[in-house]
């Protein structure tokens, strides 16, 4: 039997213990796989009155799994209130994520889900990463401009290739080398992720209708289309650069099986547009599987009832599907 999933559990003030529970309590209905919670046992108790098996050993998970939710004590934070982060909340995130990274290092999970997390409360304590990714990437061995992150529908992925910028800097920081290296992480992941042989990779422009051959800006024709052309030399499926605002509809989303775009909201409008409640955000180029529900903390509902475990049960559902297709 593979390895359970790990899944830590965010910032334990935030939704990340309800929609953990959540996704335990659909397990049937969702076909989830087994799974470990990796954090803080009081925190999702606050917000849930399910069965909780609490393991010495993440190999006890599968055999578990089927009557309680296995759940990995960290450290005990003291109490926690439902949307009222503090640090020593932030403190029990840094911990799960650290664990759960280190038990996918040992082969001890296929995967991990990591919970959302207040970037503003995990600062406070001194995590100086512009995210979870940066930090998995890091203690994966790898620089983290090799970890890709991609967000997944079931109707779009979405790449984008500047991320926690201000939009000021994109077009500095975008160059025909960032793409390649971009584009090739991405066609590797989805053929080794998803099965996907030769993927077919869109590029969106930057400027407004791409750039209107240079006269809307001169990005689209000094710094993408070489890159593309250095692609396709490869033999990489490209199309581009594409107007963003004609390349997200329907029909023009069957043409490819993943855009690549410039800048965050370029790649997140479309991506939470369609697929609000049931977007993945994936790090593509990892030696392990890394997905995440694609939302936040939700600190102002958490603890009323009102989150939805659907994100939830999708990226637990990718990370298996991942981890399927590696093993």
């Amino acid at each position: 039997m593979p390895a359970p999933l790990a899944i830590s559990i965010g910032d334990p003030a935030g939704i990340g213990p309800e929609i953990i529970a959540g996704a335990w309590a659909r397990r049937h209905d969702a076909g989830l796989p087994p799974f470990l919670a990796i954090g803080d046992g009081r925190s999702i108790r606050a917000v849930w009155d399910g069965p909780i098996a609490t393991l010495s050993d993440p190999a006890m998970a599968a055999s578990a799994f089927a009557s309680a939710l296995p759940l990995i004590q960290v450290d005990d934070p003291g109490e926690i209130v439902p949307g009222q982060p503090n640090l020593a909340g932030a403190r029990c995130a840094l911990d799960s994520l650290e664990l759960g990274v280190g038990l996918c290092r040992q082969g001890m999970a296929s995967g991990l889900v990591t919970g959302p997390v207040s970037k503003a409360q995990l600062g406070a304590i001194g995590f100086a990463y512009p995210g979870q990714t940066e930090f998995v990437a890091e203690r994966c061995g790898m620089s983290a401009s090799h970890a890709v992150m991609m967000l997944a529908g079931p109707t779009l992925r979405a790449v984008p290739l500047t991320v926690h910028v201000p939009l000021a800097e994109v077009p500095r920081l975008v160059t025909s080398d960032l793409i390649v290296t971009r584009a090739r992480i991405t066609a590797r992941a989805l053929a080794r992720d998803f099965g996907i042989e030769r993927p077919r990779i869109a590029i969106a422009g930057l400027n407004p209708h791409a750039g209107e051959n240079g006269t809307l800006g001169r990005e689209e024709v000094d710094i993408i289309r070489p890159a593309i052309e250095t692609l396709r030399a490869e033999g990489h499926d490209i199309i581009g650069p594409l107007s963003a605002d004609t390349m997200f509809h329907e029909r023009a989303r069957a043409r490819y099986d993943v855009a690549l775009c410039m800048y965050h909201d370029q790649a997140l409008i479309p991506l939470k547009a369609l697929h609000f409640d049931d977007g993945v955000n994936i790090t593509l180029g990892l030696p392990i599987i890394r997905t995440s529900p694609d939302h936040g903390t939700a600190f102002d509902i958490a603890g009323t009832g009102v989150a939805t475990p659907t994100a939830m049960i999708a990226a637990i559902r990718m990370a298996a599907a991942c981890a399927a297709r590696r093993g």
